[in-house]
């Protein structure tokens, strides 16, 4: 009788502790033995001219039905964030960068840059902040097909209180020099990532 009470009270505590494994946010994983969070995101989107979702302003640059896949991982000090897009212009340079706000209807409206020091000036053009190591930068050349792919690496963390909210395409690759560092022409197309 003893050892039936002690087979219950094992697997009554194996239940809760699977039970408790679960996670509520699909976005961030358990801690792993460490104790490090990993944050993940993985978005495909088709780019359409009115779903803020993933919406291009410039369709003759990005076409409506283009596609763009962005995944990342966060945690333990480093984030990686690839950009994958398929049905752009052929043979064209794009420059992209996560930036910390949501795409809206006005090209605009996803804000600057998402930084991990925030520059006290904006637009943030200065290369002390405006640089692919304090920013996510994922320029990409897209071949005869129309695809390409980019991966950035950073060494910092995107955290609840602080992390990118979409991706960004722009008109150029991205500028390094002093007064212009960070920029890349026209906002061509934007999607939403819940980094």
């Amino acid at each position: 009788m003893r050892a039936l009470r002690t087979s219950a009270a094992i697997l009554v505590a194996a239940l809760v502790l699977v039970g408790c494994s679960n996670s509520e946010h699909p976005s961030t994983a358990p801690a792993t033995a460490a104790g490090v969070q990993v944050r993940t995101a993985d978005v495909t989107a088709q780019f359409s001219a009115s779903d803020t979702a993933a919406i291009t302003y410039k369709p003759d640059l990005v076409p409506v039905g283009a596609t763009a896949t962005v995944a990342s991982r966060s945690g333990g000090g480093s984030s990686t964030v690839t950009l994958t897009v398929n049905g752009l212009l052929p043979d064209h340079h794009y420059g992209a960068h996560a930036h910390g706000k949501p795409c809206g209807a006005a090209p605009a409206d996803s804000g600057p840059h998402f930084q991990n020091r925030k520059d006290p000036v904006s637009p943030s053009v200065d290369p002390a902040y405006a640089n692919p190591q304090n920013e996510v930068w994922l320029d990409i050349s897209t071949g005869g097909s129309g695809a390409a792919s980019a991966t950035s690496t950073v060494a910092w963390d995107f955290t609840d209180a602080a992390h990118p909210a979409s991706v960004v395409i722009h008109a150029n690759h991205t500028s390094t020099e002093p007064g212009k560092a960070g920029t890349a022409g026209d906002r061509l197309a934007c999607v939403n990532v819940n980094f």
